[in-house]
C-alpha cells in the first residue's frame, strides 16, 4: 500500500524566518517522529517542503506502516511548538491539496459514489483512490474507513457465492417421498393459504395455521423445554442504533422495510391528506411523503438484534452462563424483491429466534446440542431427507464480526431438505456461532472478565412447512405418525361457493 500526500499549515504569520529551523525539523522528523512503530526503513518520508506567505507546504508518501495522512497530524504539535517558542508564529489548521492511496489488487473495485473519494482508477495491480478531505476527516479516521471499505469490497468480489464455500457434514438416508408437486399452488387450490394484501404476504387458514403451531409445539418440547431456554419478547422495530451496533448498518438497507414516523399527531397538520381521500378516494402518496419523518428503522429483518440491548453495558455472573432465549412473538420482513416464491421465499415470515450467549466453549457446545435435538425432530418426527453443511457467509465479514473472523469455529451450519418436485435442496434451518461479534457490540461483560461469545438460531416455519410438505404432500393420511400424534386432527378450513 502507498500513500501520497500534499498537505498544507497555515500559519498566524509569514514562516520565512523560520526556513533554517523547519529544515533541521523536517530532516530530524524523517529520521525519528514519521518512522515511529513501524519497522525498520519502513514509515512516512517528507519528500520537500515550501514556505510562502502564511502557509508551510510539505508533500508526503509513506507505506501502510504510517500512513501520510497520520504523518501530517504527527508533525503539527512539535512544529507548532517549534514555531511558538521561537518564532511566535501560530499554527491555525491543516489543508490537505491532494490524497492518493494505492491499493495493490488484481482486479477493480466494483463501487458507487463513496463519501470524500473523488475518484477510483485501476491499472491492472493496483487501484488508486483520490480523497478530498480535511483535517477533521483526518482525526475522524474516515480515509482508513474508506480504505477498509474498498478491501472489503474487493474481499466480497473475490468471496463469490455461498455454494463456494460449503462443506458437506452430514447426509440422512432417503424417507419415502409421497409428493411430486410443488405445495404451495396446491395450498392455495384447497384454500389453506390465500396471498394477503402486501406483496410476499400470506394469509394462512386454520389447516395452514395448525400446521405452523405443531412446528412451534415440537420446537418448544424437543428443543427449548429440552435444553432449558426461556422465552422473551423481541422488539420487531429495530433502530439504527440496534443495526449498528449489530453490524447491519454496513449493508441492510436494500432488504429492509422502513419505518418512518409521522411529524406530528396534530389532526390539523393531515387534514388535507384525509380531505384528499374523502374527496378522491385515492392515496395521497406524495402529500404523505412530506409529512412523514425520516426512517428512524425499520421492521425486524434479523431477529436477534433488538433483543441485545436488554444486556447492553451490563455485567452478567459467571454462574449465569450460558444464557438461552428464545421469541416467538411476532413476524419478521425482509425486502425479497424479485425473488419471493411460494411460501418458501416471502417478504413476511414466522419465526422461532434461539438466541445463547456464554464462554466460546459453552456457545460451541450448545451449538453441538441443538444440532443433536435437531436431527433428532427431522429423523424421528417429520422422517425428512435432509443434509446439512458448514458455511461461511458473507454476513459476518459484511456485520463487523471482530476479533474471532479467522476462528473456524465460528460461522454457520445450513439444514437443506430434499425438494423433490424440481430435483433440489431446499435451506430450512440453520444454528449460527456469531463469536464475539453481538458482546462486543452491545458492551455485555463477564462477571470475570472471560471472553464471550453468541449464537443463534432461526426456526422459520414457511420454511419448514415447505420442507415438510413437499416431500410429504398435503394429504393428511401420508403424514408420519409421529407428526399426526402431535398435530392431532386437522382442523376444518373454509369452503366457498
Amino acid at each position: 500500500m502507498y500513500f501520497h500526500l500534499i498537505g498544507n499549515f497555515n500559519t498566524s504569520a509569514p514562516a520565512d524566518q523560520a526556513d533554517a529551523d523547519i529544515s533541521s525539523f523536517i530532516n530530524e522528523a524523517n529520521e525519528t517522529l514519521l518512522a515511529k512503530g513501524a519497522p525498520a526503513g519502513k514509515g512516512a518520508r517528507i519528500l520537500n517542503y515550501q514556505i510562502e506567505d502564511r502557509k508551510i507546504t510539505v508533500e508526503i508518501e509513506s507505506d501502510r506502516y504510517v500512513r501520510a495522512h497520520d504523518a501530517i497530524l504527527r508533525l503539527r504539535k512539535p512544529l507548532a511548538t517549534l514555531l511558538g517558542k521561537k518564532y511566535r508564529i501560530g499554527i491555525r489548521g491543516i489543508e490537505i491539496e491532494s490524497f492518493v492511496a494505492r491499493i495493490p489488487s488484481e482486479n477493480p473495485v466494483k463501487a458507487a459514489k463513496i463519501p470524500y473519494v473523488s475518484n477510483i482508477e485501476f491499472d491492472g495491480k493496483e487501484i488508486s483512490v483520490w480523497m478530498e478531505i480535511d483535517e477533521s476527516q483526518i482525526r475522524n479516521r474516515i480515509p482508513d474507513r474508506i480504505l477498509t471499505l474498498i478491501e472489503d469490497k474487493i474481499a466480497a468480489q473475490e468471496y463469490g457465492g455461498k455454494e463456494e464455500h460449503w462443506n458437506l457434514l452430514w447426509e440422512s438416508a432417503q424417507k419415502p417421498i409421497l409428493c411430486d408437486y410443488d405445495p404451495t399452488p396446491e395450498m392455495v387450490k384447497r384454500n389453506w393459504i390465500k396471498h394477503g394484501a402486501s406483496r410476499g404476504q400470506w394469509i394462512h387458514g386454520p389447516e395452514s395455521t395448525a400446521i405452523f403451531r405443531a412446528f412451534e409445539s415440537i420446537v418448544k418440547t424437543e428443543v427449548l423445554d429440552f435444553l432449558g431456554y426461556r422465552e422473551m419478547i423481541f422488539p420487531k422495530l429495530v433502530t439504527w442504533d440496534v443495526w449498528k451496533r449489530s453490524g447491519h448498518a454496513k449493508g441492510v438497507y436494500p432488504e429492509i422495510y422502513y419505518v418512518s414516523p409521522p411529524k406530528t399527531r396534530d389532526p390539523e397538520f393531515w387534514e388535507e391528506v384525509s380531505d384528499y381521500y374523502k374527496v378522491t378516494h385515492e392515496i395521497p402518496f406524495d402529500l404523505i411523503g412530506e409529512k412523514i419523518d425520516k426512517p428512524i428503522g425499520g421492521l425486524c429483518y434479523a431477529q436477534c438484534p433488538p433483543f441485545w440491548p436488554f444486556l447492553q453495558g451490563r455485567t452478567i455472573p459467571d454462574d449465569a452462563f450460558p444464557v438461552r432465549v428464545f421469541d416467538r412473538s411476532g413476524t419478521s420482513h425482509r425486502y425479497e424483491s424479485g425473488g419471493i416464491h411460494g411460501i418458501e421465499r416471502v417478504d413476511e415470515f414466522h419465526r422461532i429466534e434461539i438466541v445463547w450467549m456464554g464462554t466460546p466453549e459453552q456457545v460451541v457446545e450448545e451449538s453441538v446440542l441443538l444440532q443433536e435435538r435437531y436431527k433428532y425432530i427431522f429423523e424421528e418426527i417429520l422422517e425428512l431427507t435432509w443434509r446439512k453443511a458448514w458455511v461461511t457467509p458473507w454476513f459476518m465479514a459484511q456485520e463487523g464480526l471482530t476479533g474471532t473472523t479467522g476462528d473456524e469455529r465460528v460461522g454457520t451450519i445450513d439444514y437443506e431438505s430434499l425438494i423433490p418436485y424440481r430435483n433440489d435442496w431446499l435451506e430450512f434451518q440453520n444454528v449460527s456461532v456469531n463469536g464475539d461479534k453481538y458482546p462486543l457490540g452491545f458492551n455485555v461483560k463477564s462477571q470475570s472478565g472471560h471472553d464471550l461469545w453468541s449464537g443463534c438460531s432461526g426456526v422459520g416455519l414457511e420454511r419448514w412447512a415447505s420442507a415438510f410438505l413437499a416431500q410429504k404432500g398435503l394429504d393428511y393420511e401420508n403424514w408420519p405418525e409421529s407428526f399426526r400424534d402431535i398435530i392431532g386432527e386437522l382442523p376444518q378450513g373454509f369452503v366457498f361457493m
